[in-house]
């Protein structure tokens, strides 16, 4: 008889808010449309897996052949296209300040007769730092290219000198570095930032969603009725007016009320049953795109899946939690703002998780979403065995279980107090 209960409020809480969202386009788009036109933008975004032709600028004040050499090295680098040859240094920087390029390299006067006399011949580079990854690959790719074109001049030069080229190349550079990337070798940004956006982008709508979901009740007085939905068929099947978009009162329908905790529970379940069926799917969806082809196995999947299904329940409840809190809408959804907005700065992807303050160190270990991202990339990037991850998944576990009894709590507290709904 108590099992039939609690099912019965699951069934008709989900019942009641799947009318709503018929009724409701915009609450449906949050749901179902919103988070999949994400999913499907971010990936668009970035088709582009790696980072080609970012336009750059050259000064030639030397125009010799060793010159013009440079010049062909930078522009067959693959990520690197010489867009322009400028006249003057101030050309160059309105083109910067435009944004019609990111750097400029500047080859200087006597540039061949300094290499001649073996003396430096420095090559200038002026490149914007204000972007750091183009900023980063402009250096990388420059560098190269001047340590190609300086390793083959001085490789002729003791050629000349009667050395075999073999010798020449070992005397020129007897210390090398041999790279070996371990993982995401081809720099592939889909997996480097468009796998890890998404889930934060995610977290942040299934966030407003938890704090909308039992905001706009308290905010129209009608958390009141909700319970009478869930506690009494009755009210489903005579009170509902779902043109008019309200529920009848009960006897004690603005008056405090005695509250069954278990029913509320199940009765939360079944109101957040529909956003996370579709959370659910967008995931999958989202995990399909991040998951390179037949490389991560299948465990890694799972344990990445359930990661991120207890991520998106946490991120319901935590909505719910901020706005029950201070039973205000507007509040939940500032408070919401505030915690979920940033958290993808905090999480260690792209600027280093141990060069943050202390301070901010603190801050992210708080925040789901540093723990779901390391699971994510331990599994989909680092190959690494599931095992690693799964005390990630036991912390979400517990931390998703504790949210939806402090939901309730403050749900139940709610009821019991209606003099303070309508609050914005």
């Amino acid at each position: 008889m108590r099992l039939t209960k609690l099912s019965g409020a699951f069934l008709r809480s989900a019942a009641y808010e799947r009318r709503f969202l018929a009724k409701n386009p915009w609450d449906f788009a949050m749901v179902v449309w919103i988070p999949l036109a994400t999913v499907l933008l971010i990936w668009w975004i970035f088709s582009q897996t790696q980072i080609t032709d970012l336009p750059i600028g050259v000064i030639d004040r030397d125009n010799s052949p060793v010159a013009n050499t440079a010049v062909r090295y930078l522009e067959a680098s693959p990520t690197l296209m010489v867009k322009q040859l400028y006249a003057s240094e101030s050309d160059a920087e309105a083109a910067i300040l435009q944004r019609d390029i990111y750097a400029v390299v500047i080859i200087p006067e006597d540039f061949s007769r300094h290499i001649l006399s073996s003396e430096p011949a420095p090559l200038v580079l002026q490149v914007n730092a204000q972007y750091g990854t183009h900023s980063g690959i402009i250096q990388t790719s420059v560098q190269t290219v001047a340590s190609t074109l300086s390793a083959g001049v001085e490789i002729q030069r003791l050629v000349k000198q009667g050395m075999a080229p073999s010798q020449a190349a070992i005397a020129y550079s007897p210390i090398s570095i041999q790279r070996i990337s371990l993982f995401n070798a081809a720099t592939n940004y889909q997996q480097f930032l468009a796998s890890t956006v998404i889930p934060a982008l995610l977290h942040i709508l299934a966030m407003v969603i938890g704090a909308t979901t039992i905001g706009r009740e308290l905010r129209d007085k009608k958390i009141g009725h909700w319970y009478d939905v869930i506690t009494n068929s009755k009210v489903v099947e005579n009170q509902y007016d779902i043109t008019n978009e309200k529920i009848g009162f009960s006897e004690n329908g603005t008056q405090s009320r005695q509250v069954s905790i278990s029913i509320l529970l199940f009765g939360l379940l079944g109101k957040y049953f529909w956003p996370l069926l579709a959370y659910s799917i967008w995931s999958m969806l989202a995990l399909w795109f991040a998951a390179p082809q037949a490389s991560v196995a299948i465990s890694s999947i799972i344990a990445t899946y359930i990661g991120l299904l207890l991520l998106m329940m946490l991120s319901f409840f935590l909505g719910a939690i901020l706005t029950l809190n201070s039973f205000s809408l507007r509040m939940g959804l500032s408070s919401t703002g505030f915690i979920s907005a940033p958290s993808y700065a905090f999480a260690g992807v792209t600027f280093p998780y141990i060069a943050i303050s202390d301070n901010a160190q603190h801050w992210s270990d708080v925040l789901p979403l540093t723990h779901y991202l390391k699971l994510h990339i331990a599994q989909l990037q680092m190959h690494a065995p599931a095992a690693v991850s799964l005390p990630i998944v036991y912390g979400l576990t517990l931390a998703t279980t504790i949210a939806l009894l402090l939901t309730t709590l403050l749900t139940k507290r709610a009821l019991a107090h209606p003099e303070r709904w309508g609050a914005r």
